[in-house]
Order: C-alpha cells, then structure tokens, then sequence
C-alpha cells in the first residue's frame, strides 16, 4: 500500500510540474508576431527574475509605465531594445504553495547565449554595469524614435533613449516580457520543488 501511495503522489508531482512548466514559459515569453507592445496583457501576480553575463543592445529606450495584474498595479520601468543579445541567459519563475509539493522554480537557461527583436521588458529593478550610447535623458517619452516601433511613453513624460547600450552583470526582477521573435541557444528547462532561482 506505501509503494502504491508513493507511485500516486509522484504521478500527481510530475502532472503539476509539467504544467506548472508549460504555464511558466508561456508567461515569461509572449512572442507577438507585429512588433512589441508594454504591458498589453494582464501580468500574474508573481514577478520572475533574469540574469545574463552581458546584454548587448540597439536602439534603446526608457520610460515608466504600470503593469497590472488581477488585483494589483505593479510600477515598472520599461525597457524596449529593437534589438538584443545576452550572453548566459537565465530566467526563473517561483510558484508558491502548490498542494503537495510546496514553492516550484521553473527555470530557462540558455548558456549559449539569447537574442532578442523587440524585445520590451516590464522592470521592477535592475543592477549591473551600465554604459549607454548617444543617449538623450529627459526626452519626451511620447516622441522616441530609437526603440521599437509603436514603444512609446505617455506624451509629457521623462523618457530615456540611446542608440545602444551594454550591461555587465545584468540582474533584474520583472513582471513582463515580450518580443517579436526570441531565439535561445543551448536552451534547458526545467521545474524542481523548492526555491532555485537564477540569483
């Protein structure tokens, strides 16, 4: 009768990770087929974090803006890159207190490296090394022309734009990512119980 019981509790385990999996890629990367809009889904309520050795990027822009999930709005900076490249990706999503199992971390890695078109990123904070490039801090953030097409702040507002930039030790939490199109080299992903997040 144990062996059986434990057979039906690791069944039960591997139903909820595979979908906890399935449902986790598909909130961290939402590919849209026409360019790359912030926040125009509704976010879960549980933020993810990334990180990446370097981050290489053209056409540059800044501003601040609201993600909102089901009962909350969450403040974020976006940050749109026409284009993108991140060496030694790693993405990581925890869900909570799942029946039986207990906090599950789902998480991407791409040790070859990410590369990203229009890519646009809901931040809730970031660290690392920055160098931006023919940068214009306090500009109109509802008149950019850098950044991905249509990624634009409310008029009036603080904007940052740049014609690239590079970041070393890139950590950040997010709420939202999306992407034109998004390649993954070497990529590996996988749900384990407990909490092993990228940092």
């Amino acid at each position: 009768m144990g062996q059986q019981t434990t057979g039906r509790t690791r069944w039960q385990v591997f139903v909820l990770v595979l979908l906890v999996g399935t449902f986790g890629v598909g909130l961290m990367f939402t590919g849209l087929s026409q360019g790359a809009l912030a926040a125009s889904f509704a976010v879960a309520g549980t933020n993810y974090k990334a990180s990446a050795d370097k981050l290489d990027a053209q056409g540059v822009v800044q501003y601040g803006s609201v993600d909102r999930s089901a009962d909350q709005a969450h403040p974020v900076l976006v940050n749109g890159f026409r284009k993108a490249e991140l060496s030694n990706f790693c993405q990581s999503i925890v869900v909570p207190d799942l029946p039986a199992v207990g906090d599950i971390t789902v998480k991407i890695s791409a040790p070859g490296g990410m590369t990203a078109d229009n890519l646009v990123l809901g931040i809730e904070e970031v660290t690392g090394d920055l160098t931006l490039n023919n940068v214009e801090i306090g500009r109109d953030a509802g008149t950019f022309d850098k950044g991905p097409n249509g990624v634009t702040g409310g008029e009036g507002n603080f904007g940052i734009q740049a014609d690239s930039t590079q970041i070393t030790g890139l950590r950040q939490t997010a709420w939202s990512t999306t992407a034109s199109t998004l390649k993954l080299n070497q990529v590996k992903i996988e749900a384990a119980a407990g909490r092993d997040e990228c940092f």
